[in-house]
């Protein structure tokens, strides 16, 4: 069954698992995050949306992504974060840091 996503302004379009990659690989350029790693990630992404159904919204994608990118990279997760919440602030990057330290302990492989 075809995947779609609908966008904040009401149209919907299918899901483009290249989108997601390229946000994947916009917030880890210059991280120790492999080509393979993206690629599971984007599975993982693909796979979890499609639990809930065959028409998500952009922000279930979003949020989706900033999950797997928790797992993977705290410094790649912030990236895309910073952008996909409109961080225009340094409180916002202080905000979310303490907000991921609360939700994930840290045992120091993340960054």
């Amino acid at each position: 069954m075809p995947l779609t996503v609908v966008k904040s302004s009401g149209e919907i379009v299918p899901f483009d698992r290249a989108k997601v990659i390229a946000g994947l690989y916009a917030a880890t350029t210059g991280r120790s995050v492999s080509d393979e790693s993206l690629q599971q990630m984007a599975n993982s992404v693909e796979d979890a949306v499609r639990m809930n159904g065959s028409e998500v919204s952009t922000a279930v994608v979003g949020l989706t992504v900033l999950d797997e990118l928790r797992l993977v990279d705290d410094v790649s997760y912030l990236r895309f974060a910073s952008v996909y919440k409109n961080f225009d602030a340094a409180a916002d990057f202080h905000r979310e840091l303490e907000l991921m330290e609360k939700s994930v302990p840290h045992d120091g492989a993340n960054g």
